[in-house]
């Protein structure tokens, strides 16, 4: 390494680190397509059913916050429990967002300690079913991560018509 880098040199030490950032993004986005080819040719050949846990759509689609805005969404329907959501959500998504127990539960744990939702015991004397409402702040983000979310949401819509259009033409 030339002196003049170690010290900065006259790209400076700024100059440095954005090059250096750059070059690890472009690693990062060259691994992740990399990687994403390699699960694409070991999913070839195998049912849609264990290929499921590679949709790429549901990794976007998560890191967007649509299961709190389903989760808010359905809440502000009428009072909902856990399993009753999770029906919900994989029954809109055909299963593309698949939600389990270790998911819903901690998450509606978090919406209620932020003071989105409020839970009440169906029969408080025993554990039963926890219904949950939506409260005014819950009503608030519920707005905002609909806002938030829709781009990505027309995103995904405008691909999966895209993909359909180039591989079935004028029969999508």
């Amino acid at each position: 390494m030339a002196a003049s880098s170690k010290k900065g040199g006259a790209r400076g030490p700024a100059g440095g680190r954005t090059a250096r950032r750059r070059a690890t993004r472009e690693a990062v986005e060259q691994a992740t397509r990399v990687g994403g080819a390699r699960e694409a040719a070991r999913s070839v050949g195998r049912p849609a059913r264990e290929r499921a846990g590679a949709e790429p759509f549901a990794g976007e689609l998560r890191k967007r916050g649509v299961l709190p805005l389903l989760v808010l969404h359905y809440i502000a329907d009428g009072p909902s429990y856990g399993n009753q959501l999770m029906e919900r959500i994989a029954a809109v998504t055909e299963g593309v967002l698949q939600v389990n127990p270790n998911t819903m539960y901690p998450l509606l744990r978090q919406l209620e300690a932020g003071g989105l939702i409020e839970g009440r015991w169906e029969h408080p004397e025993r554990r039963s079913r926890r219904y949950y409402s939506i409260t005014a702040a819950g009503k608030k983000e519920y707005r905002r991560l609909r806002d938030e979310a829709r781009p990505a949401l027309d995103s995904v819509k405008r691909s999966i018509g895209e993909i359909a259009h180039e591989v079935y033409g004028d029969q999508a």
